[in-house]
């Protein structure tokens, strides 16, 4: 039973590392352009995570310091199989991206004063553009919940525009969210969240209704019973 855990566990920690291996090639420009692939493979392919869970993620790994590719391995891979998770995570991304980053140096190097080349790479420029799009829009889907959060969005984009550090953004962005949450339970108002709509899509689930014939009597089964 333990040589067919240890396997088990081998096994999965080829998985991570491959799956990242497989990611890695697609960070070229960025992070956030990684995310198309990241999706497809960590959220369609394993289902390692749903939607909710994976835009989470990359809010976590966009607020935390470093490269938000790394970043994201290192919640996946703990989330999965801990420490040794990271190191599979961590070593699957960073070792395509290393290896092609010194071929590139090598090439362009050698050939930067080709037309043909610097045409080539302002090419990938526009479609890293698109990639970052497309992530941007498939978060919005589990991220924009209402009029307050896409109000935020459109005071963001604004602001980014006019100079606005990202950091800052981060730190405002958190405090415009919890400043939210608190004037509007000020306010008894409803609240949008990803938690409370989970929660009322399982009470939902979990009430079941029961006619007997020829009589009717119902009966309603929820959380409490």
């Amino acid at each position: 039973m333990t040589k067919r855990s240890n396997h088990r566990s081998w096994n999965m920690l080829l998985q991570i590392f491959w799956s990242f291996c497989k990611i890695a090639p697609a960070t070229f420009g960025g992070g956030y352009a990684m995310l198309p692939a990241v999706e497809r493979e960590v959220v369609k392919h394993h289902k390692w995570l749903t939607e909710e869970e994976m835009a989470r993620a990359i809010s976590i790994a966009g607020a935390s310091p470093g490269g938000i590719g790394v970043n994201f391995a290192v919640f996946i891979g703990f989330k999965l199989m801990g420490w040794r998770g990271i190191i599979a995570a961590v070593a699957g991304i960073m070792l395509p991206t290393f290896l092609i980053i010194v071929s590139l140096g090598v090439f362009l190097q050698a050939t930067r004063q080709n037309v043909k080349v610097m045409a080539a790479l302002l090419g990938i420029q526009v479609a890293i553009i698109s990639l970052v799009a497309y992530a941007g829009v498939k978060m919005s889907r589990s991220a924009i919940l209402d009029k307050t959060t896409l109000t935020l969005l459109i005071i963001s984009i604004v602001m980014l525009l006019l100079g606005v550090h990202p950091a800052v953004m981060i730190l405002l962005g958190a405090a415009a969210g919890v400043a939210s949450i608190y004037i509007k339970e000020k306010l008894r108002l409803s609240i949008s969240t990803e938690r409370s709509k989970t929660a009322s899509a399982k009470a939902s689930m979990t009430q079941t209704k029961i006619t007997f014939a020829p009589k009717v009597h119902e009966y309603y089964f929820g959380d409490g019973i």
